[in-house]
């Protein structure tokens, strides 16, 4: 980029194309001295002649006619590159990946995209699933721009941004009396169906157990929040889930539930490199999720 001085250029094709520094000169809105000067100082870069007088016109030299093929796919990529720039601010915010768990893309996610979708429709968004260790590791390696993974996580290059606060919440089969306090003592007495083991979920569900000296025992253990939900309204028995899972079913009356107590929560975050540069489609989506409920 350091090597032509794309004015320079642009003179030099002037002149050749109007077959005068005068005609040039008018063209660009310069004097002819700049205009002479803008080609002597190219003809310096080049360390050759690229402009010979044939009288009262001038014409390019063997030189300048070569250099003037480029010119034209150099003048064509540079308006190329400012028309891309122009739609960025019209609009156009290119691509942003996301990554996150499965249960916060299939009931937390939708409606932000879908809100995000009808004010920047020319917004690409490539959304990742997997467990907070891969999404952390993946935004690390900047195979993905942004993540939205369930704390705690630690890393020196992440930036980590809390933003919505998680309730976990027992459900039942529907008209199941649920025990009131739903304790750890209560819910351990009650057939379980709960996350697989190596997950956020299960972790928190097994910590909360732990803090009052017990330790579950599930009927089944799961990786699906969708499975799980199923197998309950199925009447095969109890779970712990977050409660973005299961914030419709509440209203539907398909299953039972209830807040945990003592209260049990998870807290998801937005992790971004620390050196990331936010382009005008990131930060719109960091804005969203700042905006959740909760």
């Amino acid at each position: 980029m350091n090597r032509l001085n794309l004015d320079h250029l642009q003179a030099f094709a002037d002149v050749v194309e109007l077959g005068s520094f005068s005609a040039a000169a008018e063209r660009l809105n310069l004097t002819q001295p700049a205009v002479s000067l803008q080609v002597r100082q190219l003809e310096r870069r080049l360390g050759t002649v690229l402009i010979e007088r044939v009288g009262r016109k001038v014409r390019p030299t063997t030189a300048g006619t070569e250099l003037l093929l480029h010119a034209a796919h150099i003048d064509a990529a540079v308006q190329a590159a400012l028309e891309a720039v122009a739609r960025q601010s019209e609009g156009v915010m290119g691509t942003v990946r996301i990554g996150t768990g499965a249960t916060a893309c299939i009931f937390l996610l939708p409606a932000l995209l879908q809100s995000l979708r009808r004010r920047h429709p020319n917004l690409e968004i490539i959304i990742t699933t997997g467990n907070t260790g891969e999404i952390a590791r993946a935004v690390e390696n900047n195979r993905l721009d942004l993540g939205l993974i369930t704390l705690p996580v630690s890393s020196r290059s992440l930036e980590i941004e809390p933003v919505f606060d998680d309730p976990f919440m027992v459900i039942a089969p529907p008209r199941t009396e649920l025990p009131v306090p739903a304790s750890p003592a209560a819910l351990a007495e009650l057939p379980l169906l709960l996350f697989e083991p190596g997950g956020n979920t299960r972790r928190l569900t097994n910590e909360w157990f732990a803090r009052a000296g017990l330790s579950p025992r599930p009927t089944m253990s799961l990786g699906s929040v969708e499975a799980i939900k199923e197998l309950v309204k199925a009447g095969l028995g109890c779970s712990i889930l977050p409660g973005i899972a299961v914030r419709g079913d509440a209203a539907t009356g398909v299953l039972a539930m209830q807040p945990l107590s003592p209260p049990l929560s998870r807290m998801l975050a937005i992790v971004v490199r620390r050196d990331k540069p936010l382009h005008r489609g990131l930060k719109e989506i960091m804005q969203a999720l700042r905006a959740l409920p909760g």
